[in-house]
């Protein structure tokens, strides 16, 4: 069983590139961020029509989380209990269509778009944090309930938790950028804490294995990467994985995403 997760950066500009991706991989479930879209001119037919059951969370233009899977769908979610909502400026708060949950073939999937943050001294850094602890705490309770659940975190998780997941640290820090903070870091080695595992890094330890390169400043053709996209998975999960990737070639070429598909392989 091959489960994947792509953000995308809107799934209707490169609609082509996800189905020619989807045939040539051969995956069996997808968990996708970033869909930019709202459910009414969600693409279904690119998931039907290649065999895929589909759950698509959009609210408007912005983020959206999607899971298609050819082996089972069930018991889909829309947000986690206690997610967090946001409102700009003093606005009113608003949920974010950010994370969606479904069950494929006994693997509870999450599709994760964890806020960004933007700066240190943002609005949205402490909305991040809180997103991330309340989503720790229902994980946490997962596992507490049942501590065989097959359960994947995945998604774009906007944090780079080693210094080896940016391409210069010194420069991270200079700058006093986000990602890279201690708060981020700390709220990131919760989930290890509370048994979540990286399954791919074990794989392929760094330096310079990335899944986000920006599209500024040239920084794909300069290996100036980040490494923000992760498969968490709870230990009898984490037990299954024979082999996991990124595909950095699909970060190659017109029209793609500026994050790479991240792949792990279950027994």
């Amino acid at each position: 069983m091959l489960i994947a997760t792509w953000n995308v950066n809107s799934l209707r500009a490169r609609a082509d590139r996800v189905e020619d991706w989807l045939r040539r991989t051969d995956v069996d479930v997808l968990a996708i961020q970033e869909t930019k879209c709202r459910d009414e001119n969600f693409p279904w037919e690119l998931f039907e029509n290649n065999g895929y059951e589909v759950a698509h969370f959009g609210l408007s233009q912005w983020n959206g989380v999607a899971i298609a899977s050819r082996v089972g769908l069930e018991d889909v979610e829309r947000t986690f209990a206690g997610q967090p909502v946001f409102g700009k400026g003093g606005k009113d708060p608003v949920q974010e269509a950010r994370a969606i949950g479904a069950t494929c073939n006994g693997v509870r999937v999450w599709s994760l778009y964890v806020p960004n943050g933007r700066a240190l001294n943002d609005e949205h850094m402490p909305y991040k944090l809180q997103w991330l602890s309340e989503l720790k705490s229902q994980a946490t309770g997962w596992l507490a309930a049942d501590p065989g659940a097959q359960i994947a975190l995945m998604g774009d998780w906007n944090i780079a938790p080693q210094d080896d997941d940016v391409w210069d640290i010194d420069y991270f820090r200079t700058e006093g950028l986000t990602h890279v903070s201690e708060p981020e870091r700390a709220a990131f080695g919760a989930f290890v804490a509370a048994g979540f595992a990286d399954v791919v890094r074990p794989l392929h330890p760094g330096p310079g294995v990335y899944t986000y390169w920006d599209y500024t400043q040239l920084r794909f053709p300069r290996k100036e990467g980040m490494r923000i996209d992760f498969v968490m998975a709870s230990p009898a999960l984490a037990a299954r994985v024979t082999d996991a990737r990124i595909d950095r070639q699909e970060r190659k070429g017109k029209g793609a995403s500026d994050h790479a598909p991240v792949i792990v392989e279950l027994s």
